[in-house]
């Protein structure tokens, strides 16, 4: 029979209790469970479970004790795993990316993160500690830095040292080119922060009205605008690539190359056989997009004949061999770490990688020869992997097949290319791939639907339309066998104790569980409290919303209750794939992270002398906090361009109604997308009429104070466009659609009304959201 111990939360049973006893040393010296979590943020760097007992005094059978307070804190979510050390969940990562933005009362640096959800609640900051003698110039505020962490002191919060500075790319400003009636020259910014700038009519360059330029600052006075020297002229900006550029420049994405690195590509000769394995005669193939420009990973897959694994199939993955031409510590690796990756926009592409290496020496294409890593990997006809191994090889891709060709050759519509190809390599890597697609189901990684919608573009930049590309086997195919290959990264590479960065996901958060059970209870769907979540929970939940006008509602919640993956050299899993061991290794052109994978294994398995250095991995701490952050980065990039896209398609639509859906909800307001176009636009509150709106925060609704019905996420609803602002990519909207009872939703709002009546800000409502009552002082 288990029995509780005070302050420690944890259950015991009587042997492990007079283990402990037997021992000699007393309950009361255990460290509660609040003790315990302090500790743990105070200390990121000595959290295993050795260092816990050494920092607590704690010996022998109680040890016992202490680890079932830790498994019992980690089963309700309130820790977890980081290879062998513990952190308490939702707390910052140990390396990270920050903005430097103020100083402290007394003088001391405060940093932000450059990236945080704000589903869970404000920001944190990091005082920043200086050491008197580090090298190169002092940060200061502004700036862009590498932090890491010493640990979270109670109310003093987080304190860290910096590890480096990071490029914000501050030199150039962005903005629009205008001749004024007067004559003079001038730049509008394109940020709220940005000042205006005169331009001398000799520094205009070739500039127009209405260009999008980057503009040098060439002298700031102490009073009057500051003036600048046109740079590049981008072209108008009503022009999509001027809006790409926009979101570049904002976020702080390498866009050119240095000299050096350009020297260094041009000078990359081919890789010879030498060293590597000859895999010309495999036919391995691609299958990429219809307009992909470079090729990285091949595949192959062929029946087992081992009569031991009936209905097996051996697949081969075949990734071109960056590593082969970019070596730790040159010109072009030091770029490359410093973009991360590649980043995508509709009308262009920013790489990781000089053109000379990402689309020619290193891109698998059709019939020409390119080095490679190929692990080859055997599974059951269930998709469960049985063996693998890894070789440097010399191969020759057979042929470029575009997905839709390639599933249209298996679906029996092939052409000329595809069809000699069909039984000798379509049907085995389809046959391989129903294989795991059984193992997929039995593993039961996360399974959102939620469709990406793609841009099309007209050829003078503009948007053509919007649309969701049909989803098919063959992108499954390449999908599931990619998986394989990592998997098969990282237990190599652990199986040889090589360190490596992972690309982890952890589970959701206490806070983001519990703000999901709440709002589950609103649908009558329950969630078990006080266990750790996994996958298959919370596709029980989607499961039963299949189908339902909630389906795409409940989709979107469970979405935001997940945590975001990063890439860290201490492994805690992959959540979203249910996959404990996992490693990028399968797109080294794009992701650094990939690179830093081939060239672990290169060292691992003794490859060749290119390998990972000995002072790459007492950095990859480091680098997983840097390619993490320019991850994120892009991916904000990618999004703002979009918004602003969208916004420039819609500018001359002001007072049409569009149907649209709500994807969220805060007290200001209602989030709108457009469906038919991807455009997410806000409906102030302030302009939802005939009621007085409150948050409700746990339905993700707003519900009217006297009519108890309102909008709710999810929700179909038809929005009037009243305001485009292109630059920003802000859309506003005006509420067509009537408010409506919201099943499950509290309609009592008694305590909400006191509080209104007494406050000093006026009511959340039609005329007065977000500002405060005539007369009021702001606090």
């Amino acid at each position: 029979m288990a029995r509780r111990i005070p302050g420690t939360g944890v259950n015991v049973t009587k042997a492990t209790e007079s283990k402990a006893s037997a021992s000699g040393k007393r309950r009361g010296d255990l460290p509660d469970r609040e003790a315990l979590l302090a500790y743990l943020r105070e200390n990121p760097g000595d959290t295993s479970k050795r260092d816990i007992a050494k920092a607590f005094g704690i010996k022998g059978d109680n040890r016992v004790i202490l680890k079932a307070m830790i498994r019992e804190l980690k089963g309700e979510g309130a820790l977890k795993k980081q290879g062998k050390t513990l952190a308490v969940s939702g707390a910052l990562p140990p390396v990270l990316a920050m903005d430097i933005f103020t100083r402290d009362k007394d003088g001391s640096l405060v940093a932000c993160p450059v990236e945080w959800d704000e589903a869970q609640g404000k920001a944190p900051t990091v005082t920043i500690k200086t050491a008197r003698s580090a090298a190169g110039p002092a940060p200061g505020i502004g700036d862009r830095v590498l932090v890491r962490l010493f640990g979270h002191d109670g109310e003093a919060g987080y304190t860290g040292r910096v590890v480096k500075k990071l490029d914000k790319n501050k030199g150039l400003v962005l903005g629009i080119f205008r001749e004024l009636a007067n004559g003079e020259l001038r730049i509008d910014p394109v940020e709220r922060r940005q000042p205006e700038l005169i331009i001398d009519p000799d520094f205009r360059g070739a500039a127009k009205d209405g260009d999008l330029v980057e503009v040098e600052p060439v002298r700031v006075g102490r009073y009057g605008i500051a003036r600048g020297k046109v740079i590049n002229v981008a072209g108008s900006i009503s022009s999509e690539k001027a809006i790409s550029l926009i979101a570049i420049h904002m976020h702080g994405i390498p866009n050119v190359f240095p000299q050096a690195v350009l020297d260094a590509a041009s000078a990359a000769k081919p890789a010879t056989l030498k060293g590597r394995e000859d895999w010309r005669d495999l036919p391995l193939i691609t299958i990429d997009p219809a307009d992909a420009k470079d090729h990285d990973d091949a595949v192959y897959a062929i029946a087992d004949t081992n009569p031991n694994n009936p209905g097996g199939y051996i697949i081969t993955v075949a990734i071109a061999d960056v590593a082969a031409y970019i070596r730790t510590g040159t010109p072009i690796d030091a770029e490359a770490l410093k973009r991360g990756n590649s980043t995508y926009f509709p009308d262009r592409v920013v790489p990781m990688l000089p053109e000379r290496i990402s689309n020619d020496l290193c891109s698998l294409r059709e019939l020409e020869d390119r080095p490679a890593l190929a692990v080859r990997m055997t599974i059951t006809k269930d998709g469960t992997k049985t063996g693998h191994s890894f070789h440097r090889i010399m191969m020759k891709s057979h042929a470029k097949l575009s997905y839709q060709r390639a599933q249209a050759a298996y679906d029996g519509a092939p052409d000329e290319k595809s069809g000699p190809r069909v039984e000798s390599v379509l049907k085995p890597l389809y046959e391989a791939y129903f294989a795991l697609k059984r193992g997929h189901i039995s593993r039961q990684p996360l399974d959102l639907d939620l469709p990406e919608r793609k841009i099309l573009l007209n050829p003078d930049g503009t948007v053509n339309k919007v649309f969701i590309p049909e989803r098919l086997n063959a992108h499954r195919l390449v999908e599931e066998m990619m998986i394989l290959a990592n998997v098969a990264t990282a237990e190599t590479l652990e199986a040889k104790q090589q360190t490596l960065v992972y690309r982890i996901h952890d589970q959701p958060s206490l806070a983001k569980q519990e703000s999901l059970r709440e709002f589950l209870k609103t649908l009558d769907i329950p969630l078990a409290k006080g266990i750790a979540l996994r996958p298959k929970d919370f596709n029980n939940i989607l499961t039963q919303v299949r189908g339902t006008v909630s389906e795409t509602l409940v989709n979107e919640v469970v979405l935001r209750s997940q945590s975001q993956a990063v890439y860290n050299p201490d492994n805690i899993g992959h959540f979203g794939l249910n996959l404990r061991k996992y490693a990028h290794f399968t797109s080294p052109i794009r992701r650094y992270s990939d690179l830093i994978a081939h060239r672990a294994l290169i060292k691992a398995l003794n490859l060749g002398d290119d390998g990972l250095t000995l002072e790459e991995e007492a950095q990859l701490t480091e680098i997983g906090g840097m390619i993490s952050s320019t991850e994120r980065r892009s991916m904000a990039a990618e999004r703002d361009t979009i918004d602003r896209l969208i916004a420039n398609h819609l500018k001359d639509r002001i007072g049409e109604v569009f149907d649209g859906r709500i994807s969220g909800v805060v007290g200001a307001g209602l989030f709108v997308t457009l469906p038919a176009y991807g455009a997410d636009g806000f409906v102030p509150v302030s302009t939802l009429e005939d009621d007085y709106y409150h948050f409700v925060e746990a339905s993700h609704a707003l519900v009217g104070e006297r009519s108890g019905q309102g909008y709710r996420l999810g929700d179909a609803v038809e929005v009037k466009l009243t305001d485009v602002q292109v630059y920003a990519g802000s859309i506003r909207y005006e509420m067509v659609s009537k408010p409506k009872a919201l099943a499950g939703v509290s309609q009592s709002f008694h305590k909400a009304k006191r509080h209104i009546r007494k406050s000093n800000y006026g009511p959340v409502g039609r005329a007065s959201a977000g500002k405060p009552a005539k007369g009021a002082k702001r606090r």
